[in-house]
Parts: C-alpha cells; sequence; structure tokens
C-alpha cells in the first residue's frame, strides 16, 4: 500500500480549504489526531499500519470544508454529512477505499442504519462504520479532540458523558475502544500542538476569488 505524505495530506487541505481560517480549524485538528493515534499505536499490541494510520488521521476531516457556504460560515445543521462528503472527495481524488473509509467511518462511534433511520440522518441509509483496527483507532483517537470554538480536547470522561444522549449502545462503544487502545496522554499532546509551529497555507481555494466552491 502507498499512502499520501503529510505534506500531500496538507496539499489536499489547502486544495479544498475555503479559507485560512477553515483550513487552520480543520486541518489542525487532522494533526492533532494524527499525533493521538500514533500516541496510542503503540499500546495496541496490534500489528497495525503507521502509515495508513497516519494517511486516514491527516484525511478524515477533509469533508468540512464542503460544508462552508460563500461567506465562510459553516453548515453546523448539516455537519453529519462531512464524512461522506470527505469520502466522495477522496474518491474523486483517485484514493482506494481504504483510504476514503476513514472519513466516512469515523462519526461517533459509528453509524448504523438504524442510527440514520431512526434519527432520521441526511445520509444515505447504509452502515458507517469503522472496520479494520486502523479505522478503529483514527475514530477513537478523533474523540479526544474537538473543533469547538475554541478547539479543545477531551478526556474520556467527558466524551463518554457527551455520546450517552445517543444510547447506551454508544457509551459501551467508547468503553470497548478505551479498554482496547487506552487513554492518550492529552498533555503530552497539547504541549506538542501548541509549540507546533504550522506554517500558514501556501494557497487556499478562498485565496483565488474566481475560483467556485461545492
Amino acid at each position: 500500500m502507498s499512502f499520501p505524505t503529510p505534506d500531500e495530506a496538507r496539499a489536499l487541505h489547502e486544495k479544498y480549504a475555503p479559507t485560512r481560517e477553515a483550513f487552520d480549524l480543520v486541518h489542525g485538528h487532522c494533526e492533532i489526531v494524527a499525533r493521538i493515534a500514533e500516541q496510542l499505536l503503540p499500546r495496541t499490541g496490534e500489528r497495525l499500519d503507521a502509515g495508513l494510520v497516519r494517511a486516514g488521521a491527516l484525511l478524515h476531516d477533509i469533508g468540512v470544508y464542503r460544508l462552508y457556504d460563500g461567506a465562510g460560515r459553516l453548515d453546523h445543521r448539516s455537519y453529519i454529512r462531512h464524512g461522506v462528503l470527505g469520502h466522495e472527495i477522496l474518491r474523486a481524488e483517485g484514493f482506494p477505499e481504504y483510504l476514503c473509509r476513514f472519513c466516512s467511518c469515523h462519526t461517533g462511534v459509528g453509524l448504523t442504519e438504524d442510527d440514520i433511520r431512526r434519527q432520521q440522518l441526511p445520509l444515505p441509509v447504509a452502515d458507517y462504520v469503522a472496520g479494520t483496527p486502523e479505522e478503529q483507532l483514527v475514530m477513537y483517537a478523533d474523540k479526544f479532540h474537538s473543533k469547538s470554538t475554541p478547539p479543545r480536547f477531551l478526556s474520556a470522561a467527558e466524551y463518554a458523558e457527551y455520546v450517552q444522549r445517543f444510547g447506551q449502545d454508544k457509551v459501551d462503544a467508547f468503553h470497548a475502544l478505551r479498554a482496547r487502545f487506552g487513554e492518550p496522554d492529552l498533555g503530552v499532546t497539547t504541549r506538542t500542538a501548541a509549540s507546533a509551529a504550522l506554517p500558514a497555507p501556501r494557497s487556499c481555494a478562498a485565496d483565488t476569488p474566481s475560483r467556485s466552491r461545492a
């Protein structure tokens, strides 16, 4: 298998980000998720593909860019669609299904056909559930950082409390991931994120006024 490098993943973010602010938010989050996943990787006791974990983490939220309007506002009501939108972006870029799935299969602790029907979610009815250990690790690592305003880290207890609103089965699924992968040292990740001087994007879609955005 071959995967996009961090620089190539960054270039994709630059290609689709409608504004610099959107790039900083989404790409910054993806880098943090990649660091969390890489921190947890040695603890799994499993033979996971580190390159695939890194690439999947760096690209899992690229679909968020499709939810910004022309004024740079994020459509929060349609946020649940960001995974399938990211899947579409990576597929259109020619990436294989095993990489595209990191986008569509990381939301919450997995979305099932029953979830979609019961909650009447604006998604094609299907199972969007992490299947491989690499997908499951990235999905789990994603739960420890939020793109809220301002972005913040979440403890395992905070996420478990949040996901309770979606049913005990979701809490149980999260705790199963926690037992399997352990908890990250968010202090280390926070210090790493704070000390990392992220360079400004070389270009963003919004920097080219004539470029249309889907």
